[in-house]
């Protein structure tokens, strides 16, 4: 079975074209089971992600006493959360490794490659002896393994939306990427509520000697689901057909190099980075930031905070893919250009309502903000492979995406603290992502609007015969 078929017109075809129709050379008809396939495949990696993520959040506590002996607790979980920042210092690395790799020799190959990555490095956390039985040993392979998932990871998001956007049909785009971040959503709320069960069902002493490796080891499993489920899939139609073009000029597929990136994509880039920043500065504010904010600041129990956000998550898992339905529907500018309006408005009255006191004022002014989210994980997986031409598209994107993650998302949370601690101003978060939502505003108004169009240097992409038949007549 094929990826997708090429459908061409012969030229007496072209000759006895009605006046006015569309002069489409080269149609892709998708394979509607491929794209199903790509699609899970796709966001199961990006579900481990963030089961990792949700687990190293929420066990932190206990990591710091199995690898970081201290006196303080506070300096146990500061070295914890050392080890966890690691990860996004080699992310850009990663992506400048990956992204012009899987545009030299193919989406699929390197996602594989991301996969396997991924699983070792979580699965080897759950293996490494604590730091009373080999002493400094463990801190430094707890910090080997975290850089083997940043390193990885950098090759992920971008290849992954990269592939979904490749084998999607025009018209749907939206709706199956959106699938992107539900992965991710399924992922978090599977890490953080398996610490919560794990929590409430063991002791301390038995989380302390080997609780705190059953998350870390079922990403083994997962791992080779995915792995599985990535080696069935072919190479998406785009790059095939970029591979077939070579092969007629007898050459190799020449894959993107940095210097054509950030020189020849400059302004792609910048579009990515803002858009990024505004995506995962909201992102990292709302799933991991505010946990702490409601104990730290508002002095919450620490369960309350976890169980606020998993329930937001749901909400958000619950409308993911309408978000991306509507973003088909109206555009990626209006749905994305709605978030970024309604964090500049909305902040600072779902912040005042988390900070009023009652439980039912933190759900609401956590919904609001899940809510507003959704229109950014919705359309954006859709958005940011259409900025870039097939050819560079997996190299520009791993690289725009990792280096704003690494620079705006993942230090949110420091940022925001450091700014409460300098000021006293409890509206931080609010300020916070009020500027966030200013910068991505400006990027939307510069953005163009890509929904059902096919993608640069790409041919129109549909769902049937009859849909090419019909783009070929014009209708």
């Amino acid at each position: 079975m094929t990826t997708a078929t090429r459908y061409r017109h012969s030229d007496t075809e072209a000759a006895t074209r009605p006046r006015g129709s569309q002069d489409v050379t080269d149609v892709t008809v998708v394979d509607q089971r491929m794209v199903k396939r790509a699609v899970s495949a796709a966001a199961l990696g990006n579900a481990m992600e963030w089961f990792d993520f949700g687990v190293y959040s929420y066990i932190a506590v206990t990591l710091g006493e199995v690898f970081f002996p201290s006196s303080s607790s506070t300096a146990q979980l500061l070295s914890t959360f050392g080890a966890f920042a690691a990860a996004f210092l080699v992310r850009p690395i990663g992506g400048m490794v990956f992204g012009p790799l899987g545009d030299r020799i193919g989406r699929q190959k390197v996602l594989a490659i991301t996969m396997i990555m991924m699983a070792v490095g979580t699965f080897a956390i759950g293996l490494i002896p604590s730091y009373a039985s080999i002493g400094v040993g463990a801190p430094i392979l707890l910090l080997a393994a975290r850089l083997v998932q940043g390193f990885s990871t950098g090759g992920e998001y971008g290849g992954a939306s990269t592939f979904i956007a490749e084998y999607s049909p025009d018209k749907r785009r939206g709706f199956l990427g959106s699938w992107l971040e539900f992965g991710t959503l399924v992922g978090y709320v599977a890490g953080a509520g398996l610490v919560a069960v794990l929590t409430g069902l063991l002791s301390h002493g038995q989380l302390l000697s080997w609780g705190w490796r059953v998350p870390f080891l079922i990403a083994g499993p997962l791992g080779l689901i995915g792995l599985y489920l990535r080696l069935r899939l072919e190479e998406t139609p785009a790059f095939a057909q970029l591979e077939q073009q070579a092969r007629a000029k007898q050459t190799e597929q020449q894959g993107s190099t940095l210097r054509e990136i950030l020189v020849g994509q400059w302004r792609a880039m910048l579009l990515c980075v803002a858009l990024v920043l505004v995506f995962n500065v909201t992102d990292y504010m709302l799933l991991s930031y505010m946990p702490s904010y409601l104990s730290g600041q508002l002095h919450y129990d620490a369960s309350h905070g976890l169980v606020a956000v998993l329930v937001v998550m749901v909400l958000m898992m619950a409308v993911q893919p309408f978000a991306g339905k509507l973003s088909d529907r109206f555009g990626r500018r209006p749905v994305i250009g709605a978030g970024c309006l309604g964090f500049l408005v909305l902040s600072v009255p779902a912040l005042l309502l988390i900070r009023q006191g009652s439980l039912l004022g933190v759900y609401v002014g956590m919904t609001a903000l899940g809510l507003l989210l959704v229109c950014f994980t919705g359309a954006m997986p859709a958005a940011l492979p259409a900025l870039f031409p097939t050819r560079m598209r997996y190299g520009a994107l791993s690289i725009g995406f990792n280096i704003s993650v690494s620079l705006f998302g993942g230090t949110t949370p420091l940022v925001v603290t450091a700014l409460i601690s300098a000021t006293g101003n409890g509206m931080m978060p609010a300020y916070y992502m009020m500027a966030a939502a200013v910068i991505g505003g400006i990027a939307v108004l510069c953005m163009p609007e890509t929904a059902r169009k096919p993608l640069p240097g790409s041919p129109p992409a549909v769902a049937t015969r009859a849909e090419a038949d019909a783009l070929r007549a014009g209708r």
